[in-house]
């Protein structure tokens, strides 16, 4: 049996649906060559590959910002042009043989090409909320994931006892329970996790999280659909989808009020703040990631331009310190 099917059908199956970000700056001991040693012995060595996330498909498009957004923040994102788009979809962990049809993350990283030459990313999951609210908390499952030499399957107690101490994991782990995977990219939500600040033209801060909408709906697979599905799926899907036009998204960003976690992505914020819609994405083209524009892009979270801008969120700058680790490796085909 295959891990990314033995752990998801254990009692304890939501350990893997976290998003499998990798973790290093400011995380105390667990630096970010640590954190990618030990998502390796967790899910194996995949020479000039993804350590997470690493089962994906390319894509293009374009944005469209609203105007309205210029009041929160003077990105370019929001001056009114049409902002080419490189996207990446993706299945959480760092099994390349995952199945599309497994409970577990799916995620959508985008790099737009601002007016001027500046670069934005949002790399986003389709979960509100994260797993941890430190990097340690990752670390641990992951060492709890590793596998048994004799069995090649995790040790269900480690899993347990990783459960059970740690409550950052648990809001996210009851939410992953409790939700079925997309029968396509293209019915999934998308979410920053973190807070940015928006920094409009008089340099007035905004605290904000977005998510991207899809305006195809949104879609959850029955468990008779899961069982019957193949591994592989949701390249195709979306190919198919987009010879049919383009798949759009809207993008809604969420206003933070003062007390809302800055720096904890694994507690959500009120249910009542006010929401935005600031622009419209399009995908026009999806294709297998072979070669394609997406696929030596390092979608790091912290590459942000003018107009956003990046909070103290531990577990964001640990993203980006191990995500170098991984790039790395992965331009160097190890």
């Amino acid at each position: 049996m295959k891990l990314s099917r033995f752990v998801a059908t254990t009692a304890f199956g939501c350990l893997p649906l976290l998003p499998l970000f990798a973790f290093g700056a400011d995380s105390g001991d667990v630096g970010p060559v640590k954190m990618i040693s030990a998502m390796e012995d967790a899910f194996g060595v995949h020479p000039g590959q993804r350590r997470n996330h690493i089962k994906g498909s390319c894509a293009l498009g374009e944005f469209t910002g609203l105007p309205a957004g210029a009041a929160y923040s003077r990105s370019k994102l929001f001056s009114g042009d049409t902002i080419p788009v490189t996207a990446r979809f993706s299945v959480g962990g760092g099994n390349p043989a995952a199945s599309d049809a497994a409970k577990g993350v799916r995620g959508m990283a985008l790099e737009f090409k601002l007016p001027g030459g500046a670069i934005q990313h949002m790399t986003m999951i389709n979960m509100p909320i994260f797993g941890a609210a430190k990097p340690q908390t990752f670390y641990d499952m992951l060492v709890a994931l590793k596998p048994d030499p004799a069995t090649h399957k995790p040790d269900p107690e480690a899993i347990k006892t990783f459960a059970a101490s740690h409550p950052d994991y648990q809001a996210m782990g009851d939410y992953a329970k409790s939700h079925n995977p997309p029968p396509s990219y293209a019915n999934s939500p998308y979410y920053s996790l973190h807070a940015f600040w928006f920094v409009n033209k008089d340099n007035h801060k905004t605290l904000v999280r977005w998510h991207f909408e899809p305006q195809d709906g949104v879609k959850f697979m029955t468990d008779e659909q899961m069982q019957k599905a193949p591994a592989d799926f949701l390249e195709k899907v979306l190919i198919d989808r987009t010879h049919k036009g383009p798949v759009k998204w809207d993008l809604v960003v969420t206003l933070g009020q003062e007390g809302d976690p800055q720096n904890d992505p694994s507690k959500p914020w009120p249910a009542d703040r006010k929401e935005v819609t600031l622009g419209t994405l399009a995908i026009t083209q999806a294709m297998a990631q072979k070669g394609a524009a997406c696929e030596p892009i390092n979608f790091d979270p912290m590459v942000v331009a003018d107009g956003i801008a990046v909070t103290d969120d531990p577990v964001l700058r640990a993203r980006s310190a191990a995500y170098a680790v991984s790039f790395g490796k992965r331009l160097s085909g190890n």
